[in-house]
């Protein structure tokens, strides 16, 4: 297992590489606009010491050498354009946080719904229960997600008699975006919990224990529900980590000042600085996610290895 994990780590490690480099190349090919808010009143010689003082002017190899030093620090560089002059890890700090609560809730609130939704559609397969939440589930699949927010937004508000727009002072805030955030995971699980319950019911090992007269739910509990809740859980740590850096449209419609606007915001200011972290940021998360999902399999079905066994290929 550790053998694995430190080979896994040193190929994401290898992988962020690759981004980190193409991505800091891509954005020294874009406009120098991006790196300056007052760039229309910049006279060419002011143009040129700025670029030389921001090392803009040195060959690409040493500003990425320069670059990853200062990441190494943790210092992500200062934004240009968004919030001109402020450090980049100070504009995260404050948003940062707000995102990674309503992503927790969320995540937790799809999990408490999501995995019985599956488990109960599977249990009464071809009955109504089973036919009501592949209803839900094919909504939620099929309409996009930006209709149905507009509905919980228009119509939650009304009946929970709250405010449209969010409030750090007002919790209640909170129930409609955890909710909207929350509905996808929630139809994710529940479907494919279902389809792997309905598959490990038709193996013979199922068969062979309900001819025997075992027990249905100590059945469906301790072998079935166990044995296909391993393939899904794996998509768990990279969904919760997803989801904790915010909703680009859930937290615009209600004005919550996390990260799920930031990169457009970044992108719509041409902020170079703060796009590059951004998608850092996103590519991190994304290869962490994976990473954990194969620690958590391993912690949920022990049978599960990384190790290659003697003769094997």
């Amino acid at each position: 297992m550790a053998k694995y994990l430190i080979k896994r780590v040193a190929r994401s490690f290898l992988t962020l590489f690759i981004v980190i480099t193409i991505v800091f190349s891509l954005l020294r090919l874009m406009p120098i606009e991006g790196y300056f808010s007052n760039y229309d009143k910049m006279s060419p010689e002011k143009l040129e010491r700025e670029l030389a003082r921001m090392g803009l002017s040195d060959p690409l190899p040493q500003q990425l050498m320069r670059f990853y030093g200062d990441l190494l620090h943790g210092d992500l560089g200062v934004s240009n354009r968004y919030r001109a002059g402020v450090p980049i890890t100070e504009i995260l700090r404050t948003k940062f946080p707000l995102s990674v609560a309503f992503g927790v809730a969320s995540m937790i609130l799809s999990l408490l719904l999501g995995i019985p939704l599956g488990a109960w559609m599977a249990r009464r397969k071809n009955k109504w229960p089973d036919h009501l939440g592949t209803v839900f589930i094919v909504f939620i699949e099929a309409v996009p997600s930006a209709v149905y927010y507009l509905f919980i937004q228009m119509y939650g508000t009304d009946i929970f008699k709250i405010s449209m727009l969010f409030s750090r002072d007002n919790p209640r805030t909170w129930i409609l975006p955890v909710i909207s955030l929350s509905l996808g995971d929630i139809a994710y699980y529940g479907m494919w919990l279902r389809r792997y319950m309905v598959d490990e019911m038709n193996k013979d090992y199922v068969r062979l224990a309900v001819a025997k007269g075992v027990n249905s739910k100590d059945l469906m509990m301790k072998h079935v529900f166990r044995n296909a809740f391993v393939p899904l859980v794996q998509y768990i740590p990279s969904g919760l980590l997803l989801t904790m850096v915010g909703s680009i449209y859930v937290e615009s419609l209600y004005s919550i000042p996390g990260m799920g606007g930031l990169l457009v915001s970044a992108i719509q200011a041409q902020d170079n600085s703060l796009v590059q972290a951004l998608v850092i940021i996103y590519a991190a998360i994304s290869i962490l996610g994976m990473i954990l999902g194969d620690i958590l399999m391993t912690l949920v079905d022990p049978r599960i290895s990384f190790v290659k066994k003697e003769g094997a290929r």
